[in-house]
């Protein structure tokens, strides 16, 4: 008896999990690639792209690997001075993050207003756009100094793993709330999110950082 159950353990078919295409970004800005077996059946394979505009300026970063279906998001987080922007490409079979995930599509205002900061204050008034739905603050370390900033974001980022991850790489505290001006500096904000690891993007948390400076 204990024979043949050792036999059928044996014989149990392997769960699937997809092979995807990892890609971290080199210190000379180009994009090596290698094949990655996801940890479970859960993982998709992704590719993620973080744009940020300081003024005129926009820099990209690209990177793929196995990502967990609420890792794919379209969002961004808008501070005013700068403006980060999420676009994701997730997919279910072997190696099919080929592609990169695409460019941010051009926003327009939707109407929604949030309080944003101008050196030490921060009841300046900043438009949000695209698909930001949500008023953000956070306080960031910036030169072993805290640092508060303010502005809109997309619920999907906010409410996101990944975004928990990038606060606590560069020592921040993040809320978001709902309706206008709902970040003022008395307010209570809704939904505090906790610091939580994903691993795929290290170079997001860079990105952020230089919104706050």
């Amino acid at each position: 008896m204990h024979l043949l159950l050792i036999f059928g353990i044996v014989l149990l078919p392997k769960a699937y999990t997809l092979k995807c295409y990892e890609c971290i970004l080199g210190a000379s800005g180009s994009c090596t690639g290698k094949e990655k077996e996801c940890p479970s059946q859960d993982y998709q394979c992704g590719a993620m792209k973080v744009t940020s505009y300081t003024g005129e300026s926009k820099l990209s970063a690209d990177s793929k690997g196995c990502a967990l279906p609420n890792e794919c998001v379209e969002g961004s987080l808008n501070f005013g001075v700068a403006r980060t922007v999420f676009t994701s490409k997730c997919c279910s079979s072997d190696l099919c993050n080929t592609q990169p995930a695409p460019d941010p599509s051009k926003s327009s205002p939707n109407g929604k207003k949030c309080f944003t900061c101008d050196g030490q204050k921060c009841t300046a008034t900043l438009n949000c756009a695209g698909n930001e739905d949500s008023c953000i603050s956070a306080t960031v370390s910036v030169g072993g100094e805290k640092t508060t900033v303010k502005g809109c974001a997309s619920k999907t980022v906010c409410a996101n793993i990944q975004t928990a991850q990038m606060m606590e790489a560069i020592g921040a505290e993040m809320s978001c709330c709902q309706g206008d001006y709902c970040n003022s500096a008395n307010s209570t904000s809704a939904g505090f999110f906790s610091p939580s690891h994903w691993p795929h993007t290290p170079q997001t948390p860079f990105l952020i950082l230089s919104t706050s400076e």
